[in-house]
């Protein structure tokens, strides 16, 4: 058995490059973690740069957005506006006032339209219950004619659109009189 070659024992040529090639150099941990701490302060400024680039394009996108709406709101209000002065300069040398007030009739008729096309409806108040959602009540009338509690009289007309309110209706409220 002496002419086998122990296991552990290879030819000098083959061991000498498998040996350099499995053993890396040794790494300074400082070093490395140098490099990681280079590296993750690299990602961290291009996430923050992402993200301000990210705030900056949202706040441009909407108010962009903010302005497309203010001018299809405009748009939609113009013909009320023109119809307006036509009747303005109508009225100066009208001589018809039943004519003059059908077409101021009809200019609010589109007005209330045109609101309607934009999703704002007026607030129904007269006769009905007083709530503090959707009335403000500028004064109690003390009555029998009607029940306590419900809007006798609207000073001014309240407006909302879907269930936000707009604006509310100012109303005078009936209350009993006194026994």
């Amino acid at each position: 058995m002496s002419d086998e070659t122990p296991i552990s024992e290879a030819p000098p040529s083959s061991q000498a490059p498998h040996v350099e090639g499995a053993a890396p150099e040794p790494v300074d941990p400082l070093e490395a973690a140098k490099a990681e701490v280079a590296k993750l302060r690299d990602q961290l400024l291009r996430t923050a740069a992402d993200f301000d680039n990210f705030r900056k394009r949202s706040r441009r996108e909407l108010a962009d957005v903010e302005k497309r709406a203010r001018e299809d709101l405009i748009k939609e209000l113009l013909p009320v506006f023109d119809n307006l002065e036509r009747a303005t300069a109508h009225a100066e040398t009208a001589t018809d006032v039943k004519a003059l007030a059908d077409g101021i009739g009809l200019v609010m008729r589109q007005f209330i339209d045109t609101l309607s096309k934009i999703g704002i409806e007026r607030i129904k108040a007269q006769g009905e219950p007083f709530d503090p959602a959707f009335h403000e009540a500028v004064q109690q009338f003390e009555t029998s004619d009607h029940p306590p509690g419900i809007v006798m009289h609207e000073v001014q007309a309240g407006y909302k659109q879907g269930d936000k309110l707009v604006r509310p209706a100012v109303v005078v409220v009936a209350k009993a009189p006194p026994n």
